[in-house]
């Protein structure tokens, strides 16, 4: 459960990065590139969260490592499909 709403974090995140986008430059480049950015910022916030994983709920990084790349993955994809579909058009 916490996997999900970690990750549906990341897509409200991804939401709130494309409407700045859209009002610093109130088109679909900015928006484009404001989904761009969201990309390392959201790997840092999932760093954080197997850092607290691993640091105070105690699970090893090995275990905590594929909890990463899921929770990584799934937002920068809707990011990258964003950034694609906003850059086409």
């Amino acid at each position: 459960m916490h996997m999900a709403m970690t990750m549906g974090a990341g897509v409200l995140l991804l939401v709130v990065f494309v409407l700045f986008g859209w009002l610093w430059g109130a088109s679909g480049g900015a928006m484009a590139l404001a989904a761009k950015a969201f990309m390392p910022v959201w790997l840092l916030v999932a760093l954080i969260n197997m850092w607290v994983g691993v640091t105070h709920a105690g699970y090893t990084v090995r275990e905590e490592l594929p909890i990463l790349l899921v929770v990584f993955a799934v937002p920068a994809v809707v990011a990258g499909i964003v950034a694609w579909q906003l850059s086409r058009g």
